[in-house]
């Protein structure tokens, strides 16, 4: 039997906001942020997809988002944190090096790229194999969500080269302990 996982970046915080590295550190979510979470909830309530089960990372700007867009109980999971970005956290984003970063920030106490790929994605993996219900909805961020498209990348025919906005949704369809990635529902937020 195949599942449903959509996969969401939280909504635009005040570090996004300031160009500031935003990965284990947190911020609040902006207005801005607040209004495109609003506006992915009627996403799922217009097309009418019920979310069964929720899941959001534990760092506020991710739990504040889905409190947003469903009024389902939900249940925190460390896993589905951003990548851990070591001294770098809270500083400006020109001192980020030229993608792919690779290994560049384990050198710092951050996290090396594949560990950090590995960790989002043996966390939905399980988080999926357990799941009972039908349709789950899961808040984590932009590398998070980045680095679970590549780690299925070899499944999927669906793809974004661009940055994933805030509130950007992955819809994968998950079957026999794999993951397809079927849509990318990016929103205009040009009216915000």
């Amino acid at each position: 039997m195949s599942k449903t996982l959509y996969l969401m970046r939280h909504g635009e915080t005040f570090f996004n906001q300031q160009k500031k590295i935003q990965g284990w550190c947190d911020s609040p979510l902006t207005e801005k942020g607040k209004n495109q979470a609003t506006i992915a909830g009627n996403y799922f309530s217009d097309n009418k997809i019920n979310i069964d089960r929720a899941y959001s990372s534990t760092s506020e700007r991710a739990c504040d988002t889905l409190e947003l867009v469903t009024n389902k109980d939900y249940k925190r999971i460390k896993g589905l944190k951003e990548w851990n970005f070591g001294v770098f956290e809270a500083e400006h984003e020109y001192l980020n090096p030229p993608l792919p970063y690779g290994d560049f920030f384990a050198a710092y106490g951050g996290e090396g790229e594949l560990q950090f790929r590995e960790r989002v994605s043996q966390t939905l993996m399980k988080l999926m194999k357990e799941e009972k219900k039908q349709t789950v909805l899961a808040v984590s961020h932009g590398a998070a969500c980045r680095q679970f498209m590549r780690n299925w990348a070899h499944t999927s025919d669906v793809d974004q080269k661009e940055r994933l906005g805030n509130c950007c949704i992955l819809k994968f369809e998950y079957a026999n302990d794999c993951f397809e990635l079927l849509d990318i529902i990016n929103h205009d937020f040009s009216a915000l």
